[in-house]
């Protein structure tokens, strides 16, 4: 149980020193981390919004946008289903957040309310007068898609400013149609700001094939700029349908890639199972016309633009497919990132920005490190007076645990907030404990009557399932912890697991070996412990 190869020797000890350089930039002044690679200069630990303050961004959500576009799709379906019963209607029109349908014949009013209230459990269609019938969802509808809107959109935000989950921003609603975002030590806000308001919304239409230049546009259609492969037109446009064959939410996937055959950056998508029925079945019912493909990068980028409108050949189906256009690489690279990350359901807008200063306040964070140090200290020699040369190998191994707990995070860039510290603060009980149960139980067998080596050699080996037990449970909890929580919640998780990792090879490998080594050159007779 003591006895190590070379290779298992110089392996512990090279993840030492890695741990020892990658924890280093957090030290070192700014002169000196000067003269240092960029990528090693960027390898450190970010302090949160609660400790060094940040970015605070106050965003107005654009529901009632969300609520057009729905009522545009509503005039398609309640158009589509009275023309199967033979029932004529006039010029439909968006009235807050449902349509107002004019009946030609009155005498149709009756059979039309019958259809209309078929369509969608969710909406109420009433008579107005007797030629009009209006089709809204209901007041409890409405106040879910409002819920709906704004939950999407944060988790859609956190994703975007969070990528890895370690940031650890604030995110969160303010009154009805408002986010608060607060990200820590933000050093481009601008480039937040572009992140936040590119929409990055994709969407599938089809090209309206029968409207002729010099006709009136019809409600059903709208004409966008077009930006084709080649980019050489000048500001060319195409008329589209209104209605969305499928939508940017129905996106599963989006990776930026090569044609194989012109060498060209493209990008593939996959849709969702219902994503990818409802694209071979307009597909397969449109062979011969064009697709047009719609990107909303938002007003700041040119708002809704078609980037591609291919002739359908044939059904689509298998619920992949590609982009293509005059992308450059870093382009593709760019909005596959967002499409991935997410459609935001609505247009977002910058209504205030601040820097915000850290709640602590420097008084409060010296205060906590003193606090820190000093109960460091008293673990250190409580252990020291009771396990004598042996605590001081465990102080050895918990401090050792702290540097690769702090190079792990320093690898990710994290952000260091009180839940954080907290989680730190944890692993540190719980690595000591895992010393106390070694030698508890090296005490145990030396009692027993067992030489040095055997007593030595069997307490680690007896140890060892209680220390591994404790620690992959807890580990276990703290990847649930960070899978479904969020915020300081996923600060304190990315600590815990960290330091649960970490303490698994100290306990187990970094303490035997030391204990190994001392051994092998003192050949003690007896043990004091």
């Amino acid at each position: 149980m003591l006895h190590f190869r070379r290779w298992q020797t110089w392996s512990i000890l090279v993840v030492c020193l890695l741990s020892i350089l990658l924890a280093l930039p957090n030290t070192l002044p700014a002169n000196v981390l000067a003269w240092l690679p960029a990528w090693y200069q960027k390898a450190r630990i970010h302090l949160g919004l609660d400790l060094r303050g940040g970015a605070h961004f106050l965003l107005e959500v654009d529901i009632e946008s969300v609520f057009r576009q729905k009522a545009e799709g509503l005039i398609d379906q309640a158009r589509a289903e009275l023309r199967k019963a033979n029932i004529q209607i006039g010029v439909a029109r968006p009235q807050g957040t449902g349509v107002i349908v004019p009946l030609r014949d009155p005498a149709d009013l009756s059979r039309a309310l019958e259809i209309l209230r078929g369509l969608d459990s969710s909406l109420q269609a009433e008579a107005v007068g007797d030629r009009e019938i209006k089709l809204a969802p209901s007041e409890v509808e409405v106040r879910r898609r409002e819920q709906q809107i704004i939950d999407q959109s944060i988790e859609v935000l956190r994703r975007r400013v969070d990528p890895t989950g370690t940031t650890e921003p604030t995110i969160q609603r303010q009154g009805s149609n408002r986010i608060l975002l607060q990200v820590p030590g933000i050093d481009d806000p601008q480039d937040l700001k572009n992140r936040i308001n590119k929409t990055a919304k994709l969407a599938f239409h089809m090209v309206n094939e029968d409207f002729q230049p010099g006709q009136s546009m019809p409600s059903n259609s709208e004409r966008l700029p077009y930006v084709d492969q080649r980019g050489t037109a000048e500001n060319p446009q195409i008329v589209v349908l209104r209605r969305v064959i499928v939508g940017g939410e129905d996106l599963t996937d989006a990776q930026a890639t090569f044609d194989q055959q012109t060498h060209r950056p493209i990008i593939s998508f996959a849709f969702t199972t219902a994503g990818g029925r409802a694209f071979c079945t307009a597909t397969g019912q449109n062979v011969g016309k064009r697709l047009a493909i719609v990107l909303d990068e938002g007003p700041q980028y040119g708002g809704r633009k078609v980037i591609s409108a291919p002739v359908v050949q044939g059904s689509i189906c298998g619920g992949h497919g590609i982009i293509t256009g005059s992308f450059t690489t870093k382009e593709t690279n760019e909005l596959a990132l967002l499409l991935r990350s997410g459609a935001l359901p609505a247009t977002l807008t910058v209504i205030e920005e601040r820097s915000v200063g850290a709640d602590l306040g420097a008084d409060a964070i010296r205060a906590g490190t003193i606090a820190a140090l000093i109960g460091a200290a008293l673990v250190a020699v409580f252990m020291i007076a009771i396990y004598g040369f042996f605590g001081v190998l465990s102080v050895v191994a918990v401090a050792f645990n702290v540097v690769m707990i702090f190079a792990v995070m320093s690898a990710l860039q994290a952000s260091l907030t009180l839940p954080g510290i907290a989680g730190i603060v944890l692993t540190i009980g719980m690595a000591v404990d895992a010393n106390v149960l070694i030698y508890e139980r090296i005490r145990e067998e030396k009692a027993a009557g067992r030489t040095a080596l055997s007593a030595l050699a069997a307490g680690f080996e007896r140890a060892m399932s209680a220390i591994i037990d404790a620690n992959v449970t807890t580990l276990i909890a703290g990847l649930l912890l960070f899978g479904f929580g969020s915020g300081p919640i996923r600060g304190f998780a990315v600590t815990l697991s960290v330091g649960l990792i970490t303490t698994l090879f100290t306990a187990v490998l970094l303490t035997r070996l030391m204990v190994s080594e001392w051994y092998r050159r003192a050949r003690p007779a007896q043990l004091n412990i």
